[in-house]
C-alpha cells in the first residue's frame, strides 16, 4: 500500500477540525499534508505532533484491556512521520516517534521509544544464517515461509551448485517482492512498554511486550497462529514464525524462529535457525541447525555448528568445532532422536547415529551414523558404542509417542511450514540397521571368534556389545517388516492367492533407494533426487511449486513405505512378489510377532526398573521401609496401575490377536 493507492479514501482537513486538533495540543508543519476519512473524529487526538503525508482513519471506538480497561480509541501523546493510521487505534505515548508506517485497525501502541523504517527494507528476509560452519560455506538465506526441508538442501547440498543457485535466487526474487519503503503493523496487534523497533514487519494479533530492541525482522503471526514477543527480548537481523514464543530477556542474531518454537529464560543465538516446535531455554547456540523438536534446558548447554532434530540436550552438554588451528571449521550431525546426557562432551567433526544415547566425553571424531539406538559413552577414555541398545528402552518408545502430542504449531495445517514425520521404525532408521547389522556381522567375521574387542570409525565396541547388537537390530528390521506388511493385510480385503499376491504391486511408489531424513520429513532419496533434477532444469521455478512437492512427498509415505517393505520381502525371500505363497506370508507374520513379544518384554522390563527398591531411595525420608513404599506409590504409583506399562501389555495382546486371526485366514487360502 502507497500513499498515492489512498487518494479516493481520504479528504483534507476542515477548518474547525485543525481548530480543534491545535485547541488539543496537536501540532503540523503542513496541514494540507495529513488527510482522514470523512466522520473523522478529532477530539480523539492530543498532543501528537505531524510530519510529512500523514492518513488518519476513524477512531469511534474504545479499547478493552485484559483488566477490564476502557479507553477511547484515537492518539495522544505522540510524533508520526509518514504514517497511514487506520480505524479504531490507540496510540499513547510515543517517547521518539513513528515513522513511516502502516497501522492497521484494533492496534494498540502503548509506551514505545520508537518505532521506524529507514529507508527500502526487506524486514529480515534475505538475512543469511551461517549455520554449522561459523566462518561461511553454508548460510542460509532466511525468509518467511522458510521451511525445514528447503533449508536443508541449502545448507547441506553444497556439492549441487545449480540447485543452490536456483534456490537462492527463487528467495531473491521473494525478498524483492516484500521489499518496501513502509512497515506494517498487522491488525489487532498489542505493542506495549517497549525500546526501539526499527525495520520490523508485524503480522496480525501479534503480542509484544517489553521487548528492548527488534531491529530488521518480521514477526509474522494471525488470527489463529498470533505470535508473543516478551520482555527483555533483543532481536537483530531475524524472521519469527507465526505461533512462537520469544519471551524473558532473549538474545537472537540472524535467527529464523519456526512455528510453535519456544524460546525463553535468557536463551541467546545467533546465526542459527530453530524450525518447528524447537524449545531453548537458559543455554546458548551458535551457528546450529535446529529441525523440529530440538530442545535444551539448561543454562549450561551449548549447542555449536551442529545439525540436530528430536534431539534433548542435557544439562553442561557441549561440543567442540575447532582445536584451535584454522578455526572454527567443524561441525557436527547428531541425527534424529539424539539425546546428550548431563556433561556430555563432543569434539568434532563428528556424526552421531538416530536415536542414540550420548554420555561422557568423546574425542574421537566418531561416526555412528549405521549404528542407530545405540548408547555411545566414553569408557577409559575411549568412546565406546553398545549397538542397538536404545530400541529395548522404554524411554525411546516414550520419546515417539509425546512428540505428536507436543505439537505446538496453531492454525491450519495447510499453513505449517514443516512437513514432520514422527515415526520411531520407518525405512530411514531400519536401513540403517540393515547396514549396521550386516557392519556388525563383518566385523566379527573379520576380527575372528576370539576377539573381544572391534574399532570402527572412531569407537569401541566389545565382543558381547556386538552379538546382543546384531540381535537387536534383527528384531528391530523383523517388527518394522511386520508392521507394515500386517498393516496392508489388514486394510485390504482378498480371498485367493492371487489378490493377495495383487497387494504387493505398488506401481510408481519409490521404496528400495536410500531413505533421508530431511529435518523432519522422511523421503525416498529417489524422490529427493527428482525433486532436485526439477529444480535444476527449472521444471519448478517457485517456491510455492517446491513446497507443494515437499507436501506430496509428506502425504505419500505410507505408498512410499508400502513399496520398501514391498521389495525388502522380494530380497529376503529371493523371489519376486507374484511368487510369494502364503507360506511365506505366513512366516512373515510369524517373524513379526515373535520379535514384537521380545521387544515389548523388554520395554516392560526396562520400564519395571523405574519401580524397583534402588529407584524409591530419597522417599519416605523420614519413616521405615513401609513409609518408603507408601510415599514411594503416592507419588509414583506402581507397576501393576502404570499407564504406560498396562498400555504396552494390552497393545501385545491385541497384536497376538491379530496375528492369530490373519494366520487364520491366510491358511484359509
Amino acid at each position: 500500500m502507497s500513499f498515492e493507492e489512498l487518494k479516493d479514501n481520504y479528504r483534507s482537513l476542515k477548518k474547525n477540525e485543525i481548530e480543534i486538533m491545535i485547541s488539543r495540543g496537536c501540532v503540523c508543519e503542513d496541514w494540507e499534508r495529513i488527510k482522514v476519512v470523512k466522520k473523522f473524529l478529532p477530539e480523539r487526538f492530543k498532543n501528537v505532533a505531524f510530519y510529512g503525508d500523514i492518513r488518519l482513519g476513524l477512531m469511534d471506538g474504545r479499547i478493552e484491556s485484559a483488566c477490564g480497561i476502557s479507553r477511547k480509541c484515537g492518539i495522544y501523546n505522540a510524533a508520526l512521520h509518514n504514517c497511514i493510521i487506520e480505524n479504531n487505534v490507540y496510540i499513547r505515548n510515543v517517547s521518539n516517534y513513528i515513522s513511516n508506517y502502516i497501522v492497521k485497525e484494533n492496534v494498540v501502541i502503548d509506551g514505545i521509544n520508537t518505532l521506524e523504517v529507514s529507508g527500502k527494507q526487506t524486514f529480515g528476509n534475505g538475512v543469511e544464517a551461517s549455520v554449522l560452519n561459523e566462518s561461511g560455506g553454508r548460510g542460509v538465506p532466511i525468509y518467511d515461509k522458510l521451511s525445514s526441508h528447503e533449508a536443508y538442501m541449502l545448507a547441506l547440498y553444497r556439492n549441487k551448485n545449480d540447485l543452490i543457485d536456483k534456490l537462492k535466487a527463487m528467495i531473491g526474487s521473494y525478498c524483492e517482492s516484500v521489499c518496501s519503503e513502509l512497515g506494517e503493523i498487522g491488525s489487532d496487534v498489542h505493542i506495549s512498554n517497549c525500546g526501539n523497533i526499527s525495520n520490523v514487519k508485524i503480522g496480525a494479533h501479534a503480542d509484544i511486550q517489553g521487548i528492548v530492541r527488534l531491529n530488521n525482522g518480521t514477526v509474522n503471526s494471525s488470527s489463529s497462529a498470533p505470535t508473543t514477543v516478551g520482555a527483555g527480548v533483543i532481536a537483530d537481523d531475524f524472521i519469527m514464525a507465526s505461533g512462537c514464543n520469544i519471551t524473558d530477556g532473549v538474545i537472537i542474531e540472524k535467527c529464523f524462529i519456526g512455528q510453535g518454537t519456544e524460546l525463553s529464560k535468557q536463551y541467546s543465538a545467533q546465526d542459527s535457525l530453530f524450525f518447528a516446535n524447537c524449545g531453548g531455554f537458559h543455554g546458548e547456540a551458535c551457528s546450529i541447525f535446529a529441525g523440529p523438536y530440538t530442545v535444551t534446558h539448561h543454562k549450561s548447554t551449548l549447542l555449536i555448528a551442529g545439525y540436530y532434530s528430536f534431539i534433548n540436550a542435557g544439562s553442561g552438554s557441549n561440543q567442540s568445532n575447532h582445536m584451535y588451528k584454522l578455526g572454527p571449521l567443524h561441525q557436527g550431525i547428531l541425527e534424529r532422536g539424539t539425546k546428550t546426557t548431563s556433561n556430555s562432551y563432543i569434539v568434532y567433526p563428528a556424526r552421531i547415529g538416530a536415536f542414540t544415547l550420548v554420555m561422557g566425553r568423546h574425542t574421537a571424531k566418531s561416526d555412528t551414523s549405521d549404528f542407530p539406538f545405540s548408547y555411545l559413552v566414553e569408557e577409559n577414555d575411549e568412546s565406546a558404542l553398545v549397538p542397538g541398545v536404545n530400541i529395548k528402552s522404554v524411554g525411546t518408545i516414550r520419546d515417539s509417542k509425546k512428540w505428536p502430542r507436543r505439537d505446538k504449531r496453531l492454525g491450519s495445517k495447510d499453513d505449517f511450514l514443516d512437513n514432520i514425520t514422527f515415526y520411531l521404525l520407518s525405512p530411514y532408521t531400519v536401513q540403517k540397521m540393515l547396514q549396521g547389522k550386516i557392519l556388525l556381522e563383518k566385523l566379527f567375521k573379520q576380527a575372528g571368534t576370539s576377539t573381544q574387542k572391534y574399532y570402527h570409525n572412531g569407537v569401541k565396541i566389545t565382543r558381547a556389545s556386538l552379538l546382543k547388537g546384531i540381535e537387536y537390530y534383527d528384531l528391530g528390521i523383523r517388527r518394522f517388516v511386520g508392521n507394515v506388511l500386517v498393516s496392508m493385510l489388514q486394510k485390504n480385503g482378498y480371498s485367493t492367492v492371487e489378490e493377495l499376491r495383487a497387494m504387493f504391486k505398488t506401481g510408481d511408489a519409490e521404496g528400495c533407494s536410500q531413505w533421508i531424513d530431511m529435518a523432519g520429513l522422511i523421503v525416498p532419496e529417489k524422490a529427493v533426487n527428482k525433486l532436485i533434477y526439477d529444480i535444476e532444469t527449472e521444471r519448478i521455478t517457485s517456491l510455492d511449486e517446491i513446497k507443494a512437492r515437499f507436501k506430496e512427498m509428506h502425504n505419500n509415505y505410507s505408498a512410499y513405505e508400502l513399496a520398501w517393505m514391498c521389495e525388502r520381502l522380494e530380497d529376503e525371500l529371493g523371489k519376486k512378489s507374484d511368487e510369494f505363497s502364503v507360506d511365506d506370508i505366513i512366516r512373515v507374520v510369524d517373524e513379526w510377532i515373535k520379535a514384537v513379544e521380545i521387544l515389548d518384554g523388554m520395554r516392560c522390563e526396562d520400564a519395571m526398573k523405574e519401580f524397583s527398591a534402588t529407584a524409591m531411595v530419597g522417599f519416605g525420608i523420614d519413616g521405615n521401609e513401609a513409609d518408603k513404599y507408601k510415599d514411594f506409590t503416592e507419588v509414583r504409583g506402581n507397576a501393576e496401575s502404570n499407564k504406560f506399562i498396562l498400555q504396552l501389555k494390552e497393545r501385545l495382546e491385541l497384536k497376538k490377536e491379530t496375528a492369530a486371526a490373519l494366520k487364520k485366514k491366510l491358511e484359509a487360502l
